[in-house]
């Protein structure tokens, strides 16, 4: 069954690690091309990301959009999905579909300019913050827990004519609230849990999974151990709670995976790399009818990006 993730670390592994390729054996990264193939990934969506925020430049974004074009995007196996009608074609030939997002808005240093030329280099999803405070908003680890500032609801604004999809995972609960009223447009959280099932200051209050649901975005579970458990280990089964719970407020349709691969140290027993996902695709065949497992898998997030991505006309120069 093919998958689609929305969201995994493999170009700061490139920052950390120059001599790690697409091609590598497993040794120093999650994710890989064999990996990919071997859960028939029809979408990856890969981050841009490091992480000491007070160092991130735009001349360091620049460079990993760079990672990704000759390492992945190049790759003939791989189709870069920028638009409906790519992701649509990387579909029907089978290919890997990958996009970029970028996770925090740090390195656009309050330029909106800077926001445009991501744009018409491929950028399509934005993650506002990481866990602190940046330019542009409040993120879940700043004590004040403040929203937007007057610059990123001028960003907020700028993205919605752009058609840049926003992702609320690591936004202060404050701002999550207010981009409701900012914008009318759906938006994700591409790397979240259930709060009430782990009570983590990363995961998601019911309230919060009703909204996004009510506006059409839509939820990647993570596979962050204490992002699902309280124990210090976590297991198949624990993703599986997340699921329900989500699926309990109405989100059976708005729900999938964002496996956070490359970003953590410690993982979930069964689930420790990308080739690991039929583990999980079996596991939840258990539980749920064939047609359901389809929309985890890949069907919701591949019926939202139809549905968000921009068409081919609207980014010709």
């Amino acid at each position: 069954m093919r998958v689609v993730d929305a969201h995994c670390d493999l170009l700061m592994k490139m920052v950390e690690n120059r001599r790690l390729g697409f091609d590598h054996d497993g040794r120093d990264a999650d994710v890989s091309l064999k990996r990919l193939k071997q859960a028939e990934m029809a979408a990856q969506i890969y981050a841009i990301f490091l992480p000491d925020r007070n160092r991130l430049t735009f001349d360091q974004v620049l460079e990993q959009v760079r990672l990704f074009m000759e390492h992945i995007a190049s790759h003939p196996d791989v189709m870069f999905i920028r638009t409906k009608e790519e992701l649509e074609r990387s579909l029907k030939e089978r290919k890997l579909g990958a996009l970029l997002s970028l996770e925090g808005v740090d390195g656009l240093e309050g330029n909106l300019t800077y926001l445009h030329t991501l744009f018409y280099l491929g950028v399509r999803l934005m993650g506002i913050t990481w866990n602190e405070a940046n330019w542009a908003a409040d993120g879940v680890g700043e004590s004040r827990k403040a929203g937007f500032s007057v610059k990123g609801k001028q960003f907020v604004k700028e993205c919605g004519k752009l058609g840049v999809i926003l992702d609320i995972s690591h936004l202060a609960e404050p701002g999550f609230w207010e981009l409701l009223e900012l914008s009318d447009k759906p938006f994700i959280a591409s790397h979240s849990n259930s709060y009430t099932l782990c009570p983590h200051l990363r995961n998601l209050t019911d309230e919060q999974i009703k909204a996004i649901v009510k506006r059409g975005g839509r939820i990647g579970i993570t596979f962050v151990p204490p992002f699902l458990s309280k124990e210090k280990n976590a297991a198949i089964s624990d993703v599986l709670k997340h699921l329900e719970r989500i699926c309990s407020l109405g989100g059976a349709g708005h729900v999938g995976f964002g496996s956070d691969f490359d970003g953590i140290d410690t993982k979930v027993q069964g689930l420790e790399h990308t080739g690991c996902y039929n583990a999980l695709t079996e596991e939840l065949l258990k539980h749920y009818r064939a047609a359901e497992v389809e929309g985890f898998m890949h069907g919701n997030w591949l019926q939202f990006l139809k549905a968000n991505l921009p068409v081919d006309s609207f980014i010709k120069l």
